[in-house]
């Protein structure tokens, strides 16, 4: 394997001579191998390290295999990861309580280098095929289900351009969602939303947010024309801590109202990025404190507006690029994206940060990517 496509290996062994000694043939293997001495420790080091499999023994101090197995059962995040038991004893009852943790398989210590490579191989062959039957699955119901999340297209508004990037995870639709509606010739209405959780999931649930919000938006418009981000936003809120079916999904929003009258955006956010407010060759990055949908009746939401000169540009994100992490492995995150948006001069700007962000990464983006460009005329 080249150093590119190496698997990861986190190896969970107390033992220090038989981590040494598996670590050594894992390496040889052409593994990438992360060790820890505990559960706890081993818990710890799967945010950065995102390891292919798991291999862990069954008797350690403080956090035992299978306190730890149960920790990973309890997050969404990590419980899809294959996971194997390290153990030097055969007993029945041991094997039986390992498989109720839905382990993939046992690998007893004295077995010799060649076995255990076998069976690792073995499991992350199965494991490719899966995920790769399991996105064809969600390729096929995207398509006919006819539902789109993201538009192709953004509708023009005067005096602005307004431009997208949309980067689906290997292409495969995530739970990225974004919105336009041109409410009438001064108000124009932008949404972007992002669901978290496992592909299928969240693309699901994208589809389901995205007609909360357009049923919110044109709610409001009914009331009255006197609306704004905030009112959206807590109508949306509302909707989302009541209905049961989804008011345990974790979402973030952004929604932004475009006053050409007052050459304003009145912006509202629910535990989303701050915005990236280019101005007269500075980036100031603009927050909010909403809190994410659904978490109490009462978000706490505000509208911040926003005024803008001439070529101001206003950048509103996923978080997508700035969790993203450079080949040394460090995440872009605000700072870097801020440099970024300052290089770019003339040049266009979504072009410009996807292309500055593909080089950083050896173009592996690690979530779905979604950037909305808000410019004002000259």
């Amino acid at each position: 394997m080249t150093t590119e496509n190496k698997y990861k290996v986190l190896l969970v062994e107390d033992d220090k001579n038989i981590a040494r000694l598996i670590k050594y043939n894992l390496d040889k293997g052409g593994y990438e191998v992360e060790h820890a001495i505990n559960g706890a420790l081993g818990y710890k080091l799967l945010e950065n390290f995102k390891p292919d499999i798991i291999i862990s023994d069954i008797m350690m101090p403080e956090v035992d295999g299978f306190a730890f197995r149960k920790m990973l059962l309890n997050s969404p995040e990590f419980k899809s990861i294959p996971f194997v038991f390290l153990t030097a004893k055969g007993e029945e009852d041991d094997i039986l309580k390992g498989y109720d943790l839905e382990i993939q398989d046992y690998i007893v210590k004295t077995s010799s280098p060649k076995i255990i490579l076998a069976k690792l191989k073995s499991l992350i062959n199965s494991s490719e095929v899966q995920q790769a039957k399991g996105e064809d699955e969600i390729k096929k119901a995207a398509v006919a289900m006819g539902t789109k999340v993201v538009p192709d297209t953004v509708p023009e508004f005067d005096g602005y351009k307004i431009t997208q990037l949309h980067k689906p995870f290997n292409d495969i639709p995530g739970g990225d969602f974004t919105d336009y509606v041109k409410i009438d010739d001064n108000t124009f209405v932008i949404i972007l939303g992002d669901v978290m959780g496992k592909k299928w999931g969240a693309w699901y649930f994208a589809v389901a947010y995205a007609g909360y919000v357009r049923s919110a938006i044109r709610s409001a418009l009914n009331d009255t024309k006197e609306f704004t981000a905030s009112k959206i936003m807590q109508r949306v809120n509302e909707s989302v801590y009541t209905d049961e079916r989804i008011s345990d999904v974790f979402v973030t929003l952004s929604i932004l109202v475009i006053d050409k009258t007052k050459d304003t955006i009145g912006y509202c956010g629910a535990g989303d990025i701050p915005l990236f407010h280019l101005s007269k060759g500075e980036v100031t990055l603009i927050k909010s404190e909403g809190t994410l949908l659904g978490f109490g009746k009462d978000g706490g939401y505000e509208t911040v507006n926003i005024s803008l000169l001439p070529n101001d540009e206003i950048f509103v994100l996923t978080d997508g690029i700035i969790e993203t992490r450079d080949i040394k492995g460090e995440s872009i995150e605000n700072e870097r994206l801020i440099e970024i948006i300052l290089e770019k001069g003339d040049n266009d700007s979504l072009q410009f940060i996807e292309e500055r962000v593909a080089k950083l990464t050896n173009n592996k983006f690690e979530d779905d990517t979604t950037i909305i460009c808000i410019q004002k005329k000259s």
